[in-house]
């Protein structure tokens, strides 16, 4: 592919382009579906919650579409895929959002919750995304991400099962890039840092030496935002990012590096 050095912002732009971002609704999932409609995308987010769905649709405009969907129904994914595409357009860029979190210490952790985790936020990663990298690789192109974490990177307590399906999920990516690359379709993974929330400001204020601590392993002077994820997410799925390919990005203000 020759590259065209006049093309400006344009080489950014996912217009004509259709993105699927699992857990949508709300958070950094919802950060990524206001940046990729600002870039041009027609978006669908799905999650279990009807109402924020809803919601978050009547924030995101007429490019956004909603489908309530359980990530965890394993056996349903094709059928949803198809679904999507018959009601709204082939899915070029796949964005494995929807995850849940356990904070309990490992000899604590059940092996069901353990297993839940998992299911979640690993198998129906796999499934998702060999579902729609089924149809990418027939129309020769397409664009998959995956949502890590700073537990996947690095040690934290109390988050063994959640850590280990992140941390899981860069073998995942590598394996798939070595099979579906061929097929022009690029894997990567976003690891964001700490990214300002409702739900984490309420929790780092109630713990006051928990939010020293990772303040303190932020090389820079604050913390992120969903919209920060967002424009790393519409880079990674855009012409600019064409050759890039099996990438851990994280977007973390330093924090996995600062000493």
């Amino acid at each position: 592919m020759t590259m065209n050095l006049n093309m400006g912002i344009e080489i950014f732009s996912l217009t004509k382009k259709t993105a699927l971002i699992t857990g949508g609704g709300t958070g950094i999932g919802l950060g990524i579906a206001k940046a990729m409609i600002a870039a041009g995308a027609t978006v669908v987010i799905t999650g279990r919650d009807a109402d924020k769905l809803l919601k978050a649709q009547k924030k995101l405009g007429d490019n956004c579409f909603y489908f309530v969907f359980d990530v965890t129904q394993k056996a349903a994914i094709p059928h949803f895929i198809n679904e999507i595409e018959n009601a709204v357009a082939p899915i070029d860029i796949l964005v494995n959002n929807a995850g849940i979190h356990l904070k309990k210490w490992a000899l604590d952790t059940s092996d069901a919750e353990f297993e839940n985790i998992i299911q979640t936020n690993l198998l129906s990663v796999f499934g998702l995304s060999k579902a729609c990298a089924k149809k990418m690789s027939e129309r020769t192109g397409g664009t998959i991400l995956f949502i890590g974490s700073m537990a996947g990177i690095f040690g934290i307590d109390r988050v063994a099962a959640y850590g280990t399906s992140k941390a899981a999920l860069t073998g995942l990516m590598h394996s798939l890039v070595t099979e579906f690359s061929t097929y022009n379709i690029r894997i990567n993974t976003i690891v964001p840092g700490w990214i300002e929330s409702p739900m984490f400001l309420n929790a780092v204020n109630s713990d006051p030496l928990r939010k020293q601590k990772i303040t303190s392993r932020i090389a820079m002077d604050s913390f992120g935002t969903p919209a920060d994820i967002g424009y790393t997410a519409v880079f990674l799925s855009s012409t600019a990012a064409r050759y890039i390919t099996g990438v851990v990005l994280p977007v973390d203000g330093g924090a996995a590096i600062n000493f």
